[in-house]
């Protein structure tokens, strides 16, 4: 059963074991250096995330209207495995699931309670908490994936290499991606997508037992998210023992249905036209205020400079170590797509889509706010949603529904995550055996469990920032890898055509001689 697996599974796995340990002999030691390494990170290393950030999203641009857009992610011949409606269905679920429900009100109505810039509660507050929403959840986060993913799927059903991180990088750095430099490469990857999931199953199961303290009045403790964790890491181990073909699918296109419910339920009990225009309004602000939003960083301003950190900083971070998860997962379903649909699909449409549900939900929460008087941001970031739900028709329905559908994106999200961890801990395979996915999936849950105790969301927060830093330079380096072959392959069909070409001028003359 592990005859497949590499190096980086017991390299990885013993590592993980002993920060796992770490956390349950000494948590407050470890909640104490996490914090240290969080300061850190964010306070020097915070300019450096924002150009990478802008960096992907400049090149993802580029790939659109480059000649590389005809370049086919698989063999010439080869058509998608998945439907468009499914394709679309497994990359949303996978990618920001759980994140939209936590963050739906919560976000926005924490920035315009305490914006990034000018006075809070007022109009203009509201319209910078959306755009700098958008910012956080949109073109940047989704560059990130497209361009990662892109890499990886090129190179696996194109090239033929194997579907990993390292093995992407072959074009410049060559053997030695084989060896011990390729291992390393392949083990930063592994740590990334542990921290980055965690902090996501720590978050859906917090708002869980939010929303049953909310409404049932069961206590809001660990031990009830212990035990929240722990029902769902069953669920998601037996979803992970059927396959991607079954539990993954059928799982993201179920996600899929309930969320559009949810969302147009919820767009139409509330204010329905305010919502359409505050959409249309603060998305058009967003693209016209892009670039210097995703450069800002507030030098001269302490106080500003820290909610840049708290917020930007750390979903740049979060997007970059989720690039190997998500970005190996949306490359493992859409072979037989083109370099340009794909980075449309993966760039454009999520965007819009993430856009739109927190000018709902988000715009739901400020309208009661500022036109109400109800004090929304008071609630804390898991009850937002729930306090909202308080106050709109059909309250029991939209809180159980929910309920139900966080814990399905939580499901899928830690599924598809041990079926990329099993990926990258043996070398690559697209059938990783179910024991090394059911190991990963322990350790996620166990890792979560563990950033909960030794300091809840600000040691997720570190535990991902920590982690995205060398992640980023593989990425950046898969990115010029990825240009290097595309260049190649251009030239390369550009001269077979040359040569076509004079051949048949050579036999037309040799024709019209006879």
């Amino acid at each position: 059963m592990l005859k497949d697996v590499t190096k980086v599974f017991w390299f990885s796995l013993a590592i993980s074991l002993g920060f796992v340990l770490w956390g349950v002999i000494t948590p407050e030691n470890l909640g104490r250096v996490m914090n240290v390494w969080q300061q850190f990170f964010l306070v020097n290393f915070g300019w450096y995330y924002q150009i990478v950030a802008t960096f992907f999203l400049i090149f993802a641009l580029f790939l659109i209207f480059s000649p590389y857009g005809k370049i086919k992610l698989g063999k010439d011949e080869d058509k998608p495995e998945f439907n468009r409606a499914s394709w679309f269905a497994m990359l949303f679920s996978a990618g920001m699931g759980i994140g939209l429900l936590f963050f739906g009100v919560s976000e926005p109505i924490s920035h315009f309670a305490s914006p990034p810039l000018g006075e809070g509660g007022t109009s203009d507050a509201a319209n910078i908490a959306m755009r700098y929403t958008y910012l956080h959840w949109g073109f940047h986060a989704w560059a990130i994936y497209a361009t990662i993913a892109l890499a990886l799927a090129y190179y696996k059903f194109r090239k033929g290499f194997p579907g990993l991180m390292s093995a992407a990088l072959y074009p410049i750095l060559g053997e030695r991606t084989k060896g011990p430099i390729g291992t390393f490469i392949d083990m930063v990857a592994v740590f990334a997508t542990i921290f980055g999931v965690a902090a996501s199953l720590g978050l859906g199961a917090a708002q869980i037992n939010g929303g049953l303290n909310y409404v049932f009045g069961i206590p809001n403790t660990f031990a009830v998210q212990l035990v929240i964790i722990s029902i769902v890491t069953v669920l998601f181990l037996i979803s992970a023992g059927t396959g991607i073909n079954k539990g993954i699918k059928y799982l993201s296109n179920t996600n899929m249905i309930l969320a559009v419910i949810l969302f147009f339920t919820f767009l139409f009990m509330g204010p329905t036209v305010f919502l359409l225009n505050l959409f249309v309004s603060t998305f058009g602000s967003y693209l016209q205020n892009l670039p210097s939003m995703g450069l800002r960083l507030a030098p001269f301003n302490t106080e500003r400079a820290a909610w840049v950190q708290g917020w930007t900083i750390f979903y740049w971070a979060w997007w970059i170590a989720w690039a190997p998860f998500v970005g190996t997962f949306i490359a493992r379903v859409s072979k037989g797509r083109t370099v340009r649909e794909f980075v449309i699909a993966v760039l454009v449409i999520p965007t819009v889509v993430c856009a739109l549900w927190f000018a709902v939900f988000g715009g739901t929460g400020i309208h009661m706010q500022y036109f109400a008087g109800l004090p929304v941001s008071a609630q804390s970031l898991e009850t937002a949603l729930f306090y909202v739900y308080e106050h709109l028709p059909l309250t029991m329905v939209l809180i159980v529904l929910t309920l139900f559908l966080i814990s399905t994106f939580f499901i899928t999200s830690a599924d598809s995550a041990t079926f990329v961890l099993g990926m990258q801990t043996t070398n690559g395979s697209l059938n990783p055996p179910t024991l090394v996915k059911l190991v990963w999936g322990i350790i996620l849950s166990a890792s979560a469990v563990v950033l909960m105790v030794s300091g809840g969301l600000s040691a997720m927060q570190t535990a991902i920032i920590v982690s995205a830093f060398p992640l980023s330079f593989v990425l950046l380096l898969m990115a010029i890898s990825m240009l290097k072959s595309f260049k190649d392959e251009v030239m390369t069909k550009k001269k077979k055509e040359e040569k076509e070409k004079k051949e048949f001028r050579l036999w037309r003359e040799k024709v019209k001689g006879k």
